[in-house]
């Protein structure tokens, strides 16, 4: 655990450390399936189309699921409900690597981002809870967990699957959640049953329109990245001249991208939380807009990739932090919130860039579409930064400061800048 001295110097809880674990585990899982597609459809005996369901069905129970953890779970103590997301997200993986039937899997699935959205809300709010100085940080390293899925656990599972079969990743994530259980389980200390909070509590929460403009701006961001990345593909080998073999080194390099931008939104996002994302979001815009044009070149469409992931994850971790801290006393359900903002807008992004790539826009169409999605991601964060948002953060953040945050205990968290 920090101590009292790393504390005062600024240093994370540990405990931040392992939930960025946990959530790199759920990450990949979320998008290791891509990779599989066509092994799980031939081994279960359904066609590729099909098995995306897969995909779709983990999205669609984390935005539902999310919220509904959140509240199901609200009085039980954190650690309880971390420690039954990660036997539950086990669990799922075992009945999938079991099952020969495509229904199980996909109900497995679906069992799974349940848990995963449990996870994710409670640890939120945990690492939220590092104090205003250092809660985007810690939001960064937790967020910086699901993009390194992205680059070392993504392309790993993918690998791995290839050669001894798409089962063979669920049975590894399924050991390592049980081994991060283990770590929960020794660096969160246990709490009371929460009696003291209330669904109404973190219902009234919502009435505030900072928080919906933060959320926005979740789903704006995300969904213009993803409407571009879900459709790289054909882009980069249709249009830029990349052969299809290199084509996962440049999703390598957008991962990269993403995961630095992760750390510069959770470094510059506590001092300057209006200003890092406007930019990051104008770049972002930019970047994808020039892809129309500059994406026949391999050169510069790989760079303009890694500029639009790392500038548009810079936005993430700025407006997850945001968002809790203005729901105040009630932050898990708003922390759940932010999660299916996330999937809303990787569903609204990749399904209407779909529609673009089929229409006469051809293989710039997902480009277009994240570009609007990106100059959007402005209206919500012009208005926040009009409503005096550092000014509002800090009195909202300090209602939360009393909550025990792991690892530091010997140090007072700090009720303001």
């Amino acid at each position: 655990m920090a101590s009292a001295a790393g504390a005062r110097e600024g240093k994370l809880p540990f405990v931040v450390w392992v939930l960025a674990a946990g959530t790199f585990l759920m990450g990949t899982t979320e998008f290791v399936v891509a990779g599989l597609l066509p092994q799980i459809a031939g081994d279960l005996g359904t066609s590729v189309s099909h098995a995306g369901l897969l995909i779709t069905a983990f999205a669609i129970g984390m935005i539902v699921g999310g919220p509904t953890m959140a509240l199901a779970t609200l009085r039980l103590p954190r650690r309880l409900t971390l420690l039954s997301a990660l036997a539950v997200f086990a669990l799922g993986h075992v009945v999938a690597a079991l099952s020969s039937s495509f229904t199980v899997v996909l109900t497995a699935r679906v069992v799974t981002a349940l848990a995963t959205g449990a996870f994710w809300a409670v640890g939120f709010v945990i690492v939220t809870a590092a104090g205003p100085a250092r809660a985007t940080g810690a939001v960064g390293v937790m967020m910086g967990g699901l993009t390194l899925a992205n680059v070392v656990g993504v392309p790993v599972g993918s690998f791995v699957g290839q050669y001894i079969g798409w089962r063979g990743p669920f049975w590894a994530l399924a050991v390592l959640a049980a081994s991060a259980a283990v770590f929960v389980g020794r660096f969160i200390p246990a709490t009371r049953h929460r009696a003291g909070v209330s669904v109404q509590a973190e219902v009234r929460a919502l009435r505030q329109g900072r928080l919906w403009l933060a959320l926005a701006a979740a789903v704006l961001i995300m969904g213009g990245v993803l409407a571009a990345y879900t459709y790289l593909t054909p882009l980069l080998t249709g249009r830029a001249g990349i052969p299809a073999g290199a084509v996962p080194l440049v999703l390598v390099v957008f991962g990269l991208g993403a995961l630095g931008g992760t750390a510069i939104g959770g470094r510059l996002g506590d001092r300057r939380p209006m200003g890092t994302t406007i930019t990051a979001a104008a770049v972002t815009a930019l970047a994808l807009f020039l892809l129309i044009p500059l994406s026949t070149g391999p050169v510069t469409a790989v760079a303009l990739v890694f500029l639009m992931a790392l500038t548009g994850f810079t936005v993430n971790p700025v407006v997850t932090s945001l968002a809790v801290r203005f729901a105040g006393d009630a932050p898990t359900l708003t922390s759940a919130l932010t999660t299916s903002a996330y999937n809303t807008g990787i569903a609204a992004g990749s399904a209407l860039a779909g529609t673009a790539l089929n229409s006469s826009l051809g293989l710039t169409g997902p480009a277009l579409v994240g570009g609007v999605f990106a100059a959007l991601t402005l209206l919500p964060l012009i208005a926040l930064a009009l409503t005096g948002t550092r000014r509002q953060t800090r009195t909202a953040a300090r209602r939360p400061a009393r909550t025990h945050v792991p690892g530091s205990e010997k140090a007072p968290v700090p009720s303001g800048h």
